[in-house]
């Protein structure tokens, strides 16, 4: 079955991915050459292709599966699936819708807290200073992870040799960052209402 093949209004999980993101994984046939070369593949609960096929079966309880699944957590986004690919499939572009609604459900795996609290942390420093902070995103990490003590020993080397900057150093235009967070908070927002609303529409 090819993704041309399915209604424009398609609200099926592969549907929805391919609204947001452009990409069909009805293109895939399962070739297995992402989750062969993925770095993290041993370490995935679901490999890349089979995220893929489950996407395709349309089945609500493996639609579930694949939003709970750490695999989608794992996935470093280094493309090398998505040069792999035959079919030019961009896999991480899908992982990454695949967190955002795993998030919105409430469904998001139990192991992927702490890549959660880096990843806002991370943004978090983004959109205060406009670049990154190191020592701000390793207090906010330990503040909502309470790893207090890992790696601790890493940071008095890196402050000896200059490589950490107590101070953050923040750059022109901050406004400007801070109101495209804004904007894609409300995008996102908008976008989960109107999949809730598909979804209640499909139920009924």
């Amino acid at each position: 079955m090819s993704g041309s093949s399915h209604h424009e209004h398609d609200h099926s999980l592969a549907g929805q991915v391919k609204a947001a993101t452009g990409e069909s994984v009805f293109n895939c046939y399962q070739c297995g050459k992402c989750s062969a070369g993925c770095p993290l593949g041993p370490e995935m609960d679901l490999a890349p292709n089979q995220v893929l096929r489950v996407l395709q079966l349309g089945l609500p309880a493996l639609e579930e599966e694949a939003l709970k699944a750490e695999s989608i957590w794992l996935c470093l986004a280094c493309e090398t699936c998505a040069t792999r690919c035959p079919q030019e499939v961009s896999i991480p572009k899908i992982m990454d819708y695949l967190r955002e609604e795993a998030l919105r459900r409430g469904v998001a795996n139990p192991k992927a807290k702490d890549i959660l609290a880096f990843h806002r942390s991370f943004l978090d420093s983004i959109k205060k200073n406009g670049r990154l902070h190191e020592v701000g995103l390793i207090s906010a990490y330990k503040m909502r992870t309470m790893h207090v003590f890992q790696d601790v020993n890493v940071a008095p080397k890196l402050l000896m040799r200059g490589k950490l900057k107590i101070l953050p150093h923040k750059i022109k235009g901050r406004d400007a960052i801070a109101a495209m967070f804004d904007r894609c908070a409300a995008a996102s927002a908008h976008a989960g209402q109107t999949t809730g609303h598909h979804d209640e529409a499909d139920k009924r």
